[in-house]
């Protein structure tokens, strides 16, 4: 048992980890299984909402349960302003321009994170501690690693509930499948792209406020857990739920294993070499089935 205790520290602190990088492939996936759009502001998005977060608990000195419900509604102020104020004015948009949309977005909130908070790190106060841990039959796991990934799960769970049984979980559905369809059966599509990305917002900023106590707070505190969580969509299926949350732990996985037996300076192309394998193998992930529109 000794000799597996390493190999099992590792695969659980990698789907701990992981539980993060799919909360941000579920936010990802949202956006894109509504409008087909990657959303690449999505990790700057939860990056300023961070900042917002410490503003409340440090110079203002609210507790966290006061702290949490408006850094989550501040988040989803920012994904309805991007939605409605930048995407939607976008005239004649395809796919790529808005890409390039949002690219533009993730510049302008790194660049006004930069000005208002500026580049020095800051530490989050969480009601964890980052070193309150629990062993368990030799393994070592932190009760923030646990929360995150309980976090990850009951956020799947929820949104699989969410687009299986309401209706507007199946007008967004509908309306990534045929927006034009969709709106002449009465569909306020508008509205349920607008909803996608407040929602995406909000699950992003879950991510950005899990990862921040691990580390710091600073304009560039999500952009690795960004790549990582897009590497997971991609892995998992960019319009599966279940296998974003599957790929963001994979992801976490399989960079631990990385790390531990081949090199932790190369932990960083884990996530490069996942995307470019998937995208040659099996280009519409594991779990996400391939659609043909005829036309």
């Amino acid at each position: 048992m000794d000799g597996l205790t390493p190999l099992l520290q590792i695969l659980v602190s990698g789907i701990s980890v992981g539980g993060a990088y799919g909360l941000i492939a579920l936010a990802l996936a949202i956006i894109y299984k509504t409008s087909e759009v990657l959303n690449f502001a999505q990790g700057d998005m939860a990056m300023v909402t961070a900042f917002f977060a410490f503003s409340l608990l440090v110079p203002l000195g609210l507790p966290f349960w006061a702290a949490l419900p408006a850094a989550l509604g501040f988040a989803m102020l920012v994904g309805a302003a991007a939605e409605f104020l930048f995407l939607r004015r976008a005239k004649e948009p395809n796919v790529l321009g808005l890409i390039i949309i949002t690219l533009g977005l993730q510049m302008i909130i790194f660049g006004f994170a930069s000005w208002k908070w500026g580049a020095d790190p800051k530490d989050m106060p969480f009601f964890i501690g980052p070193f309150d841990v629990f062993v368990l039959g030799g393994l070592i796991v932190s009760h923030l690693e646990m929360l995150t990934l309980a976090v990850a799960l009951a956020v799947a769970g929820g949104l699989a509930l969410f687009f299986r049984f309401s209706k507007l979980g199946v007008a967004m559905k509908a309306t990534q499948q045929n927006r034009q369809v969709a709106r002449i059966m009465g569909i306020r599509t508008r509205r349920v792209l607008l909803f996608a990305w407040v929602l995406a917002a909000a699950i992003g900023a879950l991510a950005g406020l899990l990862i921040a106590p691990t580390g710091t707070v600073d304009p560039y505190m999500m952009w690795d857990p960004m790549l990582k969580g897009f590497a997971g969509a991609v892995l998992g299926g960019m319009t599966s739920l279940p296998g974003a949350l599957l790929g963001g732990l994979i992801v976490g996985v399989v960079e631990n294993l990385f790390g531990f037996y081949v090199s932790t300076e190369f932990k960083s192309v884990v996530p490069f070499a996942i995307i470019i394998l998937i995208l040659g193998v099996r280009p519409s992930g594991l779990l996400a089935r391939h659609y043909v529109k005829k036309v």
